[in-house]
């Protein structure tokens, strides 16, 4: 979770103004991207975009980092797994970060299945997977 390297902003690479635009890009620390997770109070989800939108702004960035941002995402949930079987009492709510679409997220330690059991003991509903979709929450919850 450490990199004393990150966070940095850099013009937007040629190869990615197509995808990103042209301006500003910020590549995300480990460390920025499970605070933002924190700071998702219990019943409330946040997706990627949006921390990718908040970390912009923080850094007067235009972008985030779509790629670096979900990695860390992802090393955060599975930091919080690490911490709770080290017996903490509070871990990053990783489980409360939800796709554009409300879906859940497969690569999640234990999956949508963990992640669709903690949203729901928050009190949050979730319309029930179709057809190889994940589930998702319903986009009233999306709006919280």
């Amino acid at each position: 979770m450490e990199n004393p390297k990150l966070p940095k902003v850099e013009p937007v690479p040629p190869k990615m103004e197509k995808r990103l635009g042209k301006g500003l890009l910020l590549v995300p620390s480990p460390k920025e991207v499970e605070a933002a997770i924190r700071e998702v109070p219990a019943g409330r989800v946040i997706t990627v975009s949006r921390i990718r939108e908040q970390l912009a702004w923080k850094h007067m960035a235009d972008v985030t980092c779509p790629l670096t941002t979900g990695m860390f995402v992802r090393l955060a949930a599975e930091a919080a797994e690490e911490d709770a079987r080290a017996g903490a009492a509070e871990i990053t709510p990783y489980w409360r970060v939800v796709k554009d679409d409300g879906s859940l997220n497969p690569k999640f330690p234990g999956g949508v299945r963990r992640q669709a059991a903690r949203l729901r003991a928050e009190g949050l509903r979730l319309i029930p997977a179709r057809q190889g979709q994940p589930p998702r929450l319903a986009a009233t919850e999306l709006r919280r």
